[in-house]
Formats: structure tokens, sequence, C-alpha cells
């Protein structure tokens, strides 16, 4: 018998986990008269009053949730952990889920980039860590965390495929048409592509991640539109409103993740992403983007911050942190094996363990797709790559 999501006695998913984010699961949970353990996060409760002052909290965590005087006071009385809702911030650190580049780029036709949340973030975020106000890095640790929350909660389930590399790639350059068009075969597959949320390489995978419903043309006029302002320098703001224009011309696109952070504000997120999980720390967003990525990762060319990921990655898959090996799939064998030599170390790294069935070096960008469904089919033996 399936349950019945109507019946108050129904826990969703979420709520087994004792995590409540919307006023149907709390009403659902204060029936029994226990929200004991749970943890509640950025509602509006001021409407519910009698059922807080008539329900268990011991030892329930209320993040950000707005409540009437008396109630607070009452959940605080009864064992309840209460962190109230910050005014004046320009970000929800209690926030449930994940952005959108509309949250991001909240006023960016209007008055330019600098006016967005994204921007005011970014400024807030320079401003507190140079002070080193403790109340500002725990808010920071609490948004993280909540984004991270919800990243899993999104992703639960799905397939996905890691895109990297290099922030400089300029729209109008093969380069980005060609990771363009990889997140537009990969999407097509099944799988989400899932970048680093910023601009150049990442972008490019987004953009053709979110063309993938529609034909091919598509993406061609796309690229056409964006040709137009290759960077963000010397502008973010008509950098980011190009791509609005794309989003407006071709709606109802096809969903991708990007996981930016502030750490690196001077680089704007990308708006092609359909959900964003923007992070303070920058170690949680790249570790924890190449722990989601189950299908593998594929790495563009990049400079420093790509070499870096390609060896975070086979850490992981070397000590097997995330258990059997997953795809590493480096494109453009020149920039590997020349420009930056990281293909004959990380293939030195793989000899004899079963990560070097899940590594491989393809010439070209077309070639990915392919090479990630081979290593998908290995067995983990002692040889592998190419």
């Amino acid at each position: 018998m399936q349950p019945n999501a109507e019946h108050p006695a129904y826990l969703s998913p979420r709520e087994r986990r004792q995590e409540i984010g919307s006023l149907a699961e709390f009403d659902r949970a204060a029936t029994s008269g226990s929200l004991a353990g749970y943890r509640l996060q950025s509602l509006d409760l001021t409407t519910r009053t009698f059922a807080l002052l008539a329900t268990d909290t011991t030892d329930s965590v209320f993040l950000g949730c707005e409540m009437e005087p008396d109630a607070a006071a009452k959940v605080r009385a009864n064992g309840a952990l209460v962190f109230p809702p910050v005014p004046g911030l320009p970000f929800d650190p209690y926030r449930r889920t994940l952005y959108t580049p509309g949250d991001l780029f909240s006023g960016l036709l209007e008055a330019g980039y600098d006016a967005t949340p994204d921007a005011r973030t970014y400024r807030w975020f320079q401003e507190t860590k140079a002070t080193g106000e403790v109340v500002a890095s725990m808010l920071r640790s609490i948004h993280d965390d909540a984004g991270s929350d919800a990243l899993d909660d999104h992703l639960a389930g799905a397939c996905v495929v890691g895109v990297l590399g290099g922030h400089s790639v300029a729209r109008g350059s093969d380069s980005y048409a060609g990771a363009a068009r990889l997140g537009r075969r990969l999407s097509r597959d099944g799988l989400t592509v899932a970048t680093g949320g910023g601009p150049g390489a990442m972008e490019a995978a987004n953009l053709g991640a979110y063309t993938a419903p529609h034909d091919d043309a598509a993406l061609d006029e796309a690229l056409e539109l964006l040709s137009r302002t290759t960077h963000f320098r010397p502008s973010v703001t008509e950098w980011a409103r190009a791509a609005v224009a794309v989003l407006r011309s071709l709606p109802d696109g096809g969903p991708s993740v990007a996981m930016p952070t502030w750490f690196y504000g001077h680089e704007p997120p990308n708006a092609f992403a359909t959900h964003i999980a923007k992070y303070f720390v920058n170690a949680l967003r790249e570790e924890g983007l190449l722990a989601r990525a189950n299908a593998g990762v594929v790495f563009l060319p990049g400079a420093a911050g790509t070499v870096q990921e390609v060896f975070d990655a086979a850490t992981l898959n070397y000590y097997r942190a995330r258990g059997e090996p997953t795809p590493m799939v480096l494109v453009n064998r020149r920039h590997w094996t020349e420009t930056l030599p990281a293909w004959p170390l990380l293939r030195t790294l793989a000899t004899g363990q079963p990560m070097s069935a899940k590594i491989a070096l393809v010439d070209s960008v077309d070639d990915a797709p392919e090479a990630l469904d081979r290593l998908a089919a290995e067995d983990g033996g002692p040889d592998g790559g190419s």
C-alpha cells in the first residue's frame, strides 16, 4: 500500500531525516505533538503560534524562522536552539532552496551588475572577511551547509557528470562552442551536467545543457548572440545582459547545475545553469562538485584551478573515497601532455590501481561522451587509459 502524501501522518523523505522546509511539512510533523530533534529552516511561522505553543520542541533547531515573540520564547524555554532571521543581509543564510539565475542577477537590467544580490553578497563577504567578525563567519558556514543540503535534495537519484575547465575561454571561440556542444550532448544522453558555475568553459557547458531540449540551430543562434560580448571584462553588466538576452530569446531550456563561489567573486556566475549552489568556502564547492559527479568528470583545458581539480578527483579515485573509482576524461592531448603535462603524472599515479581503468585522454571534446561511456563499462581492472 502506497503512503498517502495528503494524510497528516505521512512524512516525506526530508521529514524522515527530521528536516522541515515547508509549512505543509511543519503541519504534518506538528500533528504528532512533537517537533523534538527537528531542523526547521527559513519558515514564516507567525501563523503557527498555537501549534508551536502546544508542541514539544526539545532539541529542535530553528534556522531563520519568523515567529511571534511568545512562540519564540516558548520554544527556547522548551530546549530549542533558535537562530533568528538576520536583517540587512544581501543573502539569506538559512536559504533552503538552490539559487536561480534570477535570484543572483535580480536588478541587473535596471541598475547593472553592481546592484545585484550576487555582487552585493561578494562585497559583504570581502568586508566581513577582512574584519574576521565571528558572527559573519558563522552565517557563511550555515549558508554553505544549507546550500549543500539543498543540492543533495535536488540531485537525489540523478546521474551527474562534472564538466570543468578554464574560466578564460572566450565566447565566440572554437573552444567555447565545443564545450557547449559537450554540455548539450551529455544532457541529451540523460546526464545532469554540473559545472563550477563560472564563465568560460563552465558557462559554455551550462549553455549547452540549457539548449538541449531545442533543435541544434538554437545553440548556434545563442553562440552568435553571445559572441558579441566575449568576456566579462571590462563589463560584467554587459556580459551578463548578453546571457539574459539569450535566455529571453530561448525560454524553457534544459536543466543543469552550477557550483560557483564568492571566494572568486571577481568572476561572476553564469546565467545558464537552472540550479545554482553558490558557496563562500571554495574548498567545499570544489570537493562537493567532484563528490557528486557519480557519472564522472570531463576536464577541458584550463590552468591552475583545473589542474588542482584533476588531482582532487584523482585523490578521491586513488583512495576510493566514494567507493569504486569514477571516470575521468581529459580533453586535448597537447594541452594535458605538453602545455600542462598532468596526464603523464595522472597515468603514473594510476598504474596498478583500479582507477587506471577509469581514466582517458582524448583529442577532441566531441570524443568525450564516448570515452565516458567506455570508462563506465570498464570493470576496474589493473590496466586502462589511453
